[in-house]
């Protein structure tokens, strides 16, 4: 299915019976089994993670403390709003202000990019909202957006509908500053439809531009689905 499409349409193509490769929020396994977590903004690292590194966020460990990461600070809000089926309002904070970032820019697209494309129908709202807080700019107004018009549309739960895939790889953009092309290989089931029965595992591009925070973090701040 081709995903080139204005952002602000995205939500609806979802809904729609063409919904076949098109990822969205947090769940599943990383891209090539590694992982690695989002970090906070205090202090910088003595040692930063190779630009090259694979990464996903791991999954949520079975404690009682406190997240202290952005990662696991998100995970823990999708388990309490699918717990509690409500959104926690956060603490304001200047616009636009992301919870942390991670230590490379390809680290950042490939995070996002793994967790956008791994959903089912009953997480794919209360991912999105997640997501956007990790996100700035029309990253964020993006997810926003999104969650908001699959949360009022049952199609999805309907038809029990999920995606799944793995990053596959990410380029910087000739001539762009910031800009990267991420690579995914997606794939589409439903439960309760026989419309992707068969449906073949499909390649999908989307430009991610990055965003430098707190001065040696970085977060997404564009997202551009290609096809």
């Amino acid at each position: 299915m081709g995903r080139a499409r204005p952002l602000g349409a995205m939500a609806a193509a979802l809904i729609a019976a063409a919904l076949a490769g098109c990822g969205l929020p947090f769940g599943g396994a990383g891209a090539r089994g590694h992982s690695a977590e989002a970090v906070t903004a205090p202090s910088r690292p003595s040692v930063t993670a190779p630009s090259t590194a694979r990464v996903t966020v791991p999954a949520t460990a079975g404690n009682s403390a406190a997240p202290t990461s952005p990662a696991a600070r998100l995970r823990a809000t999708v388990a309490r709003a699918q717990r509690t089926h409500e959104i926690p309002t956060p603490t304001p904070t200047p616009a636009q202000q992301a919870l942390g970032g991670w230590r490379s820019p390809v680290q950042a697209v490939e995070v996002f990019a793994q967790e956008y494309i791994n959903w089912t129908s009953h997480t794919v709202a209360t991912h999105l909202h997640v997501l956007a807080q990790a996100a700035v700019g029309q990253a964020r107004s993006a997810m926003t957006l999104a969650a908001g018009q699959v949360a009022h549309d049952g199609s999805l739960k309907l038809g029990g509908i999920a995606n799944s895939g793995t990053v596959e790889a990410i380029a910087p953009v000739t001539g762009e500053h910031n800009v990267y092309a991420v690579v995914t290989r997606e794939r589409t089931t439903a439960t309760n439809t026989s419309a992707y029965q068969g449906l073949r595992p499909a390649w999908h591009v989307t430009l991610a531009t990055v965003t430098e925070v707190y001065g040696w973090l970085w977060t997404i701040s564009g997202w551009q689905p290609q096809n």
